[in-house]
Order: structure tokens, then C-alpha cells, then sequence
């Protein structure tokens, strides 16, 4: 480790960009998960949630060549994020003190369990790369990530608390990502590639497990149907509910 080295320095600053950018989707999972516990519960839950987001994180940052090359991995991914973002918008409102509180906790580590198992994928690839083959400052950056999301879900919580129309945001947010994580699993981009090439742009780097990414307008535009699906889709449902209750 060359301290003097000014690649060292400018991969340590890109680390913590990379991770200051990506431990907020982390955060905002965890906050809206956790939203309904009981005051006493909450920083239980963020804290298990932000141990299971390092966790999977260290997991998957010994397999994660294997597992980005795994055909529909991501396709899975995404669905399971849509999943998770409508059901936190249906949860809307809902009083956590009519479930039992063990209950309650455990459900919400495990939402954010899922949803982290989706996002750290892309996180510890980011960060290995900035890495630069240092393991040292890829394990800083695996760290670094724990404090992020526990003080930032704390923050989070507190203006969802005030500003409850943040939890449709946060929704939003997550369907973004899961639009994204479909159009850059290996099958689609592969497809994408022969159907028409110009949807996907080649990686140069020959340890990408994929070797393709989608080009600007597939990205942009998965992300955008994605966040309007989980928005739409969220606000129909809870129309039809309260219509249903009303009679």
C-alpha cells in the first residue's frame, strides 16, 4: 500500500463517492421498512438491516464474479425490487403496534434483507473497481457503508415521519433501480445486442462477467417505466382499496 501514490488517493475518494451515491438506496430501503415499528424497535432494525447490507456485501464481494454472469439473476432481482417497492407503498399508513413487535421487526429485516440481497450486487462491483485491486481499500468501502446507512436511515425516518409523501419517493426510487437491474441482466443484454445492437454498448474490460451494458436510451428508459409502474401501479391498488372500504 503506497500511501504516496496518487492513484491510492484518487481510488480512496472515489470510494467514498461510490459510497456516499449507492448507501442511500440502502438507507432508504431500511427507513421505509422500518417505518412502522415502535419507536423502541426502530434503531433495532435499522441496525440489523445495515449489518445484513455489509454482510451480503462481503458475501457477495467473494462470488460476485460468478454471480453478475448468472443468466436472469438480475431479471429476478428487479422483480423481486418491484415487489418490495409496491408492498412498502401499500404498507402506507399502516400501524405497526396492530402487528406483535418481534413480529413486526423480523418482517422488516427481512424486507430489507431482500431488497439488500438485489442492490449489493451492483454496490460491491462498483466499489471492487474503484478499488483497483487494493483489498485493503475495498474492505474501507465495505465498511465505510455502515455508518452511511444507519445515520442516513435515521435521517430518512425522521422526515418520512414529517413528510409522509417521501414514502412514495422512496418507492419510486426502487422501481427505478429494478428498471434498471432488467435491462443490464446478461440474457436481455444479450437479446437486446441481436435484435439491435445499437441498445447495448460493449465493455472493454475482460473481467467484466458480462462484457455489455445498455446504451443511454434503454437505461434512462427502463428506470423511468420502472419508477412510473411502481407509482402507478401502487395508487390504483389503494384507490381500489379505499373505494372497496368506503362500501
Amino acid at each position: 500500500m503506497d500511501f504516496s501514490s496518487p492513484i491510492f488517493w484518487v481510488a480512496l475518494l472515489q470510494i467514498i463517492w461510490i459510497d456516499l451515491l449507492l448507501s442511500g438506496d440502502n438507507a432508504v430501503v431500511i427507513a421505509l421498512a422500518c417505518r412502522s415499528l415502535p419507536e423502541k424497535q426502530r434503531k433495532w432494525g435499522i441496525l440489523l438491516g445495515a449489518g445484513a447490507a455489509v454482510g451480503l456485501r462481503i458475501v457477495f464481494a467473494l462470488v460476485v464474479s460468478y454471480m453478475l454472469g448468472v443468466p436472469f439473476l438480475k431479471v429476478v432481482g428487479g422483480v423481486l425490487l418491484f415487489w418490495i417497492a409496491i408492498k412498502l407503498v401499500l404498507d402506507e399508513g399502516a400501524e405497526g403496534h396492530h402487528v406483535e413487535g418481534a413480529d413486526s421487526l423480523w418482517k422488516a429485516v427481512r424486507t430489507i434483507a431482500i431488497a439488500d440481497a438485489v442492490m449489493s450486487l451492483d454496490n460491491v462491483v462498483a466499489i471492487a473497481a474503484a478499488a483497483r485491486g487494493h483489498a485493503e481499500l475495498f474492505i474501507f468501502g465495505l465498511l465505510l457503508t455502515i455508518p452511511l446507512i444507519v445515520f442516513g436511515s435515521q435521517l430518512i425516518l425522521k422526515l418520512i415521519s414529517r413528510f409522509p409523501i417521501l414514502i412514495w419517493f422512496g418507492a419510486a426510487l426502487l422501481g427505478w433501480i429494478a428498471g434498471e437491474m432488467l435491462v443490464s441482466d446478461k440474457v436481455v443484454l444479450e437479446t437486446m445486442q441481436g435484435m439491435a445492437p445499437w441498445l447495448v454498448d460493449v465493455i472493454a474490460d475482460p473481467e467484466d462477467p458480462v462484457g455489455l451494458k445498455p446504451s443511454a436510451i434503454p437505461h434512462y428508459l427502463a428506470a423511468v417505466v420502472g419508477a412510473i409502474f411502481v407509482i402507478s401501479f401502487g395508487w390504483i391498488v389503494k384507490s381500489r382499496r379505499g373505494e372497496a372500504t368506503a362500501h
